[in-house]
């Protein structure tokens, strides 16, 4: 491809020398001959600083945003948003050749995709996917990597589902990439918004800048779907331009609403009310913010014109969502679940969910991520203790935190509940004692991993699947007789 091909939809303040390219990087380690490399500045290194040995490793060109003096700069306004829009120019565009549907919001993202993708392929629609757990583009699986990629990835992504026969791409969109304009240029057919609640403070700097992030995808989407019970409801269809529904449970003036809500311990069931139009759901993943994440699935599909009717037919066959309020087939006379529930508000939604139908305790198993917003950690230590019958403290990623310090912070909001708290820093300890003290009618929630299958303990990254840790202590314990 040439050097003008590759800039193609971006100003470039300066004259340059056109050149063949064969590769886009951002990252100055990955540079080989015939590369352009894009300077962009992270929170400690300024990227710029690598320009010239990019130059000296083989880079044709460097895409900078200001005059650095090299040879063959190409100076920019924002070299974040060049980056996207020539890393989709390098992949021919493939965005333009799907409709893209985008979900972002604290919880229910992950959910509501998965859905809306299960609608889709039942309609007919061969329909890719990105996010939390992994990427789908029609003949191949991937199950790890960020929620939202970078910029080279996300186009390759799409050039597959575009091969492969997609006609369709759900994905999750996480405030992190949409900060670091990852999805800059590319326009969704239809934009979801869950909600927003604490989450990520250790790279937003406040709540508000946090929304503002999220809003960022509304910027560039023919139709919204808002949930209009969320607290940010105002803030987010504040100066929409494109066409938008809201939905709710409480709040009487969306579009649309839910009515006649049955809540069991398998499944919700309700009838969805919009204009003109009702219809009856039933989804198999029990909870109040079961029924949000229908509900935003159900209006994004009706977005994409697909019958009322043939999306109740799909969410009532749908199957749960891996790590989501995932019941552990296990043959032990109590109940494990292992949940995603990394935030105060999704523990808080989950444990509210079990309280509902328990019969016997609840024992929470659950820690928080190293290196990540510690002032959460006292507020889920609090949820956990209040809605719990017994809460084990634990290690979830650590990283390079230590982990009794991490430990030190949610128990300085459990005060008040010790006695019915005890501390186990490894996981798997944790896990054990939960199962030891079990009795039937119980349930042991498992919160914090959900769909992953590791733990990260400093910089290292090692297999760890909590199904297979259940299954082995129950040999164990079998064993023990």
């Amino acid at each position: 491809m040439k050097l003008e091909k590759l800039m193609e939809g971006i100003y470039v303040k300066n004259k340059y020398k056109n050149a063949d390219i064969k590769d886009v990087s951002s990252d100055n380690r990955e540079i080989t001959p015939g590369s352009v490399f894009v300077c962009i500045n992270g929170d400690h290194v300024n990227a710029h600083n690598f320009a010239q040995k990019a130059t000296a490793d083989g880079a044709v060109a460097v895409v900078v945003d200001h005059d650095i003096g090299v040879e063959n700069q190409l100076i920019v306004k924002d070299t974040r948003e060049a980056h996207a829009k020539m890393c989709a120019n390098f992949n021919g565009n493939p965005a333009r050749k799907l409709k893209l549907v985008g979900v972002t919001g604290t919880n229910g993202k992950t959910t509501t995709a998965t859905l809306i993708r299960q609608i889709l392929m039942d309609y007919g629609h061969k329909t890719g996917f990105i996010g939390t757990t992994g990427y789908e583009t029609g003949d191949s699986v991937k199950r790890e990597g960020l929620t939202t990629p970078e910029g080279n990835e996300i186009h390759e992504l799409f050039s597959k589902m575009v091969e492969n026969g997609c006609t369709h791409c759900v994905m999750e969109v996480s405030s992190q990439a949409l900060s670091q304009r990852r999805v800059f240029g590319l326009m969704f057919d239809v934009a979801v918004f869950t909600n927003i609640t604490q989450d990520h403070l250790d790279y937003h700097s406040d709540m508000e800048s946090y929304a503002k992030a999220k809003k960022e995808l509304f910027k560039n989407t023919k139709v919204a779907i808002i949930n209009l019970d969320s607290d940010y409801s105002c803030f987010m269809l504040q100066g929409l331009k494109c066409r938008k529904y809201t939905y709710a449970v409480d709040n009487q003036h969306a579009d649309f609403i839910a009515r006649r809500i049955i809540q069991k311990p398998s499944h919700v069931q309700y009838e969805i009310i919009g204009k003109n139009m009702s219809g009856k759901v039933f989804l198999n993943i029990p909870g109040r913010f079961s029924i949000y994440n229908s509900m935003a699935a159900a209006i994004g599909c009706l977005a994409l014109e697909i019958p009322l009717k043939s999306i109740s037919k799909s969410l009532s066959s749908a199957p749960g969502v891996v790590g989501r309020a995932e019941i552990v087939k296990c043959r032990a006379p109590y109940t494990i679940i292992i949940d995603y529930a990394h935030s105060p508000d999704s523990l808080e939604n989950i444990l509210m969910t079990l309280r509902e139908s328990k019969t016997g305790d609840i024992i929470t198993v659950f820690g928080c991520g190293g290196n990540r917003d510690k002032t959460k950690r006292p507020k889920m230590g609090e949820i956990a203790a209040r809605l719990s019958d017994i809460t084990i403290v634990t290690s979830d990623n650590p990283r390079n935190e230590d982990p009794n310090l991490i430990i030190g912070d949610i128990l300085d909001g459990m005060q008040g509940y010790e006695s019915s708290t005890k501390v186990v820093a490894d996981r798997t300890l944790a896990i054990e004692y939960a199962m030891r003290i079990a009795r039937e009618g119980d349930v042991i929630l498992l919160a914090g991993k959900g769909h992953e299958t590791y733990q990260i303990i400093g910089n290292s990254k090692i297999d760890y699947d909590e199904r297979e840790i259940i299954a082995k202590i129950l040999k164990k314990l079998n064993n023990e007789g």
